[in-house]
């Protein structure tokens, strides 16, 4: 029974490995802005970044799934 669920156990630990990997870049960069006073102004654009880059591969996963779903 295992067997079967291999690929999408190995699936969500991918997904869930870059999302910690997500999370500790978003700590770090916190740390730096922190650290290096930045301006509001360029805080705002760099947690912009960091979010559109998460929002995407968010919504990567949910096509790829809604596409496996209906056999595409």
């Amino acid at each position: 029974m295992l067997h079967e669920y291999i690929g999408l156990i190995k699936s969500i630990g991918i997904y869930l490995v870059f999302t910690v990997i997500f999370f500790f870049i978003g700590m770090a960069v916190k740390d730096v802005l922190k650290q290096g006073n930045v301006l509001p102004f360029g805080q705002k654009i760099v947690w912009l970044a960091l979010f559109l880059g998460f929002a995407g591969f968010i919504t990567k996963g949910i096509i790829q799934l809604n596409w496996e779903g209906t056999g595409i």
